[in-house]
C-alpha cells in the first residue's frame, strides 16, 4: 500500500519537458484510435518520457472508469520508481494514490491506483493468482527491445491471454526499429484469424519520431588497452575544454563505477581553484532506490555533473542535461554455462543498436557529442543487436514459474525467441535436484508450488522450505533478506576501505558470510545495539537504507510462510534427533547446502577455487571474508566476473559429505 517514499515530486518535476512540447503528443488522438481499435499496438521510437505519457492518455480516455487498471512494465527497477513518480507529478496526485509503482519487496500503490508501474518479472508473479490479468484493461510492456528474459516471455503469455481476452489491450513499445517482429508475432498469421480478426486488423504499428539533435561522434584513432583510464582521461578532457552540459559515461558494473569515480575524485582536486567542479555520480541497477534518484537532481551553480552508469541509462531513464556522452563500448551480460551450470556475468563489446542508444542520449535537449572509445572498425565489426536473454541466462526461475502457470509442455511453448534445448535441459535437471519437478517433469506439490510462489531464486528458495526442519527458520528468514541486498550491505564512507574492513571484522564468524550477514542483521534490529539506527550504521560502514530494506524484506518473507502454513515451531522428534547435538551455525550450514549445493567449490593452495569438476578456476570476491582466509569445501551465492578473473560472492564453509548426503542425485549425474 501506499507509504511515505523517498520519490518526492519535486525531486523530478523541474527537470523534464512539459508533456505537451513532446513528439508523441502530436500523435495522441491516432494512438488513442489505434488502441481502441487493435488488440495490439507496437510503438517505435519513443523515448521513456513519452511512454510515460500513453497510459495517461488512456486513463483520461476512461479505460480505467469500469475499475480496471493500467499496467506499464519496465525490466528495471529504476524505470518504474522513476517514471511512477513523475506520472504522479503531472497527474497532480501524490505517489501511490492514482499512480503508483511495485517492484520486489517494494509495493507502492493503493485501492485508488489506476495506473501501475512495475517490473515484468513482477507482472509475470502476478499472473500466478490472475492468469488471465482480468483487473488490468491495458498492457503496456514498455523497453521490449532489450529483450529481457521476463519481458520475452511476459510477451509469450499475453499472446495467449489475448485470445481468451478479446477486450485486453496490449501495447509495446520498442526503442529500436524491430517492430514488426513483435507484430508478427503477437498476430495471427497470414490467413488466419484470432477472435474473428485478421493481421491485418489485429495489431498496428505506431512510429515516433523523435525530435532529438544532432550528436557528433567521435572515434578512436587506434584501440585502447584501458578503456577505464581512457574514459577518465576523456571525462577530463571535456570538463575542462568544453562548455556547458552534463557528461554520461558508460562502463560495466558497480567495480567500474567505483574505481572510475574515485579516479575521477582523485583528478577533481587538481583543478584550479575557482574553476567549474564536476560532480561524480554513480547509476546502477542494484543502487538503493532514493540514491538512484540523486542523477535526476540539477547540479549547484558552477559545478558540472557527471553520471558514470551502467546500459541502465541507454534508454530505462532520460536524464535532461546531458550533452556529452562517453561510451565505453562495452557491456556486461549474463551468460550461462549449462554444461558446468555456471552463470556468470561477462564483459563484452555493446552491440550496434546499444551504441546507437547510447550516442543519442546526448541530443535530447540541444546538439551534443558522443565520443567512443573505440575505433570506427570496431563500431562495424559490432553485432547489430543483443542477443536476447533467454538464449543465454540460467532458465531455472522462468521455468518454475511458467510451470506453476500450468505450462507443461517447454519445448511447445510458443517463445519469442526459441531458448537452447540445453539451457532447458539444464533447467529441469537443477529444478529436479532441488527437488521441485517430478521425475516426469511435472511440477511437485506442495515443495515445487511453494518454490515458485516464494520471490526468490530457485535455490534461495529451497534452502529457507528446508530450514525449519534444521530448527533455523527464524536464522534463515534474516539471511534470505540479506541476500536479496545485493552485496550493498556494507559501505564506504568518504572512500575508507580500510574503516570498511575494520567495521566488516566486528561481525565476520570463521563459518562465511552468510552467518556474517545474519550478525549484522542481528545487531542492527537489537534494541540494545544498532536500534535500527542510522548513526550506528554509519559507525560501523554500514547501509542504512538496505538493511531497513531487509527488513521489510524479511516481513514479507515471513508473511509468505504464514500463507504456506509453515511456522517457527518445535522441530519433529526425528528432525530434532538428527540435528539435536548440532550448534546453530551447523544447523544453517548444512540447510545452505541443500539449497546451493550446485554452487560447491573447494580452495586450492593459491587461495582459488575450483569447481567440483574442477573445470573452472574461482577466486572469493573482496567483499567475502574468504578474501583473505582459509577454507576448503564452500557454497556460494552468485558468479561475477570482473578484472579477468571469475569471482563468488557469499561464501560459507561446508563439509565435502553434506554435498553427496543432500544431493546425491545430482553429484551422481556429476561423477559420470
Amino acid at each position: 500500500m501506499a507509504e511515505e517514499d523517498d520519490l518526492g515530486a519535486p525531486l523530478i518535476a523541474e527537470l523534464h519537458k512539459p508533456p505537451a512540447l513532446l513528439p508523441i503528443a502530436q500523435l495522441k488522438d491516432r494512438l488513442l484510435y489505434a488502441i481502441e481499435a487493435f488488440p495490439v499496438t507496437i510503438i517505435v521510437g519513443a523515448c521513456i518520457n513519452e511512454t510515460a505519457q500513453i497510459p495517461q492518455y488512456l486513463f483520461k480516455a476512461g479505460w480505467t472508469n469500469d475499475g480496471s487498471q493500467i499496467a506499464v512494465t519496465q525490466p528495471r527497477r529504476i524505470a518504474a520508481t522513476s517514471v511512477s513518480a513523475r506520472v504522479a507529478e503531472e497527474l497532480g496526485c501524490q505517489l501511490g494514490q492514482e499512480a503508483g509503482y511495485s517492484i520486489r519487496f517494494e509495493d507502492v500503490t493503493s485501492e485508488k491506483t489506476k495506473i501501475k508501474f512495475l517490473t515484468d518479472g513482477l507482472l509475470l508473479r502476478e499472473m500466478l493468482v490472475d492468469p488471465l490479468l482480468k483487473r488490468y484493461s491495458v498492457v503496456m510492456v514498455d523497453e521490449a527491445h532489450e529483450r529481457s528474459l521476463s519481458s520475452d516471455i511476459l510477451l509469450s503469455l499475453l499472446k495467449k491471454v489475448l485470445r481468451a481476452r478479446p477486450d485486453l489491450r496490449v501495447v509495446v513499445s520498442s526503442a529500436t526499429l524491430d517492430a514488426e517482429k513483435f507484430l508478427d508475432f503477437l498476430a495471427p498469421d497470414d490467413g488466419e484469424t484470432i477472435n474473428n480478426k485478421t493481421k491485418e486488423e489485429y495489431g498496428t504499428i505506431v512510429s515516433i519520431e523523435g525530435r532529438t539533435h544532432p550528436v557528433d561522434i567521435f572515434y578512436l584513432s587506434s584501440s585502447t588497452n584501458n578503456y577505464i583510464e581512457k574514459a577518465v582521461e576523456t571525462v577530463m578532457n571535456i570538463h575542462t575544454s568544453e562548455a556547458d552540459g552534463d557528461i554520461l559515461l558508460f562502463v560495466t558494473g558497480r567495480e567500474e563505477i567505483d574505481d572510475t569515480i574515485d579516479m575521477i575524485a582523485d583528478r577533481i582536486v587538481d583543478l584550479p581553484h575557482g574553476s567549474r567542479s564536476l560532480q561524480p555520480l554513480p547509476l546502477y541497477a542494484g543502487l538503493p532506490t532514493d540514491q538512484q534518484m540523486y542523477v535526476f537532481q540539477k547540479a549547484g551553480e558552477n559545478v558540472r555533473k557527471l553520471i558514470v552508469a551502467t546500459n541502465i541509462a541507454e534508454a530505462s531513464v532520460t536524464i535532461e542535461g546531458i550533452i556529452y556522452v562517453v561510451d565505453t563500448g562495452y557491456v556486461k551480460l549474463r551468460a550461462y554455462d549449462p554444461v558446468l551450470g555456471i552463470e556468470r556475468l561477462n564483459v563484452v563489446p555493446v552491440s550496434k543498436a546499444s551504441a546507437t542508444q547510447r550516442a543519442g542520449r546526448a541530443g535530447r535537449t540541444k546538439p551534443g557529442k558522443c565520443y567512443r572509445l573505440y575505433t570506427e572498425a570496431d563500431f562495424e565489426a559490432l553485432e547489430s543487436a543483443t542477443f536476447p536473454e533467454i538464449q543465454r541466462s540460467n532458465l531455472a526461475p522462468v521455468v518454475l514459474q511458467l510451470m506453476n502457470l500450468g505450462i507443461q509442455n517447454l519445448v511447445r511453448f510458443d517463445y519469442l525467441s526459441n531458448p537452447p534445448s540445453a539451457l532447458v535441459v539444464r533447467a529441469l535437471d537443477l529444478l529436479f535436484s532441488l527437488g521441485a519437478v517430478d521425475i516426469h517433469g511435472r511440477l511437485t506439490k506442495p515443495l515445487g508450488t511453494r518454490m515458485a510462489e516464494l520471490p526468490l531464486e530457485p535455490m534461495l528458495a529451497r534452502t529457507l522450505l528446508n530450514a525449519p526442519t534444521f530448527g533455523c527458520l527464524s536464522e534463515m528468514l534474516s539471511i534470505s533478506a540479506m541476500m536479496t541486498l545485493q552485496g550493498t550491505a556494507f559501505v564506504t564512507h568518504d572512500g575508507n576501505q580500510k574503516l570498511l574492513e575494520k567495521a566488516r571484522r566486528r561481525f565476520a564468524v570463521k563459518e562465511g558470510d552468510h552467518i556474517t550477514l545474519y550478525n549484522v542483521y542481528q545487531a542492527f534490529t537489537n534494541p540494545a545495539v544498532g536500534k535500527q539506527s542510522s548513526q550506528w550504521c554509519r559507525e560501523n560502514s554500514l547501509n542504512y537504507k538496505a538493511l531497513l530494506k531487509a527488513v521489510s524484506v524479511r516481513k514479507q518473507l515471513r508473511n509468505y510462510l504464514d500463507r504456506m502454513g509453515i511456522q517457527e515451531n518445535a522441530l519433529a522428534s526425528s528432525d530434532a534427533i538428527r540435528v539435536g547435538g548440532m550448534s546453530m551455525a551447523e544447523r544453517v550450514q548444512r540447510c545452505l547446502t541443500t539449497g546451493f549445493f550446485a554452487h560447491a567449490a573447494r580452495m586450492k593452495s593459491d587461495g582459488s577455487f575450483v569447481t567440483v569438476g574442477g573445470e573452472t578456476v574461482l577466486w572469493a570476491h573482496p567483499s567475502s571474508i574468504f578474501f583473505h582466509r582459509k577454507a576448503d569445501w564452500v557454497i556460494y551465492h552468485e558468479i561475477q566476473e570482473a578484472k579477468g578473473k571469475v569471482y563468488i560472492r557469499d561464501l560459507t564453509t561446508v563439509e565435502m559429505d553434506w554435498l553427496t548426503e543432500y544431493a546425491p542425485e545430482y553429484y551422481k549425474v556429476k561423477q559420470k
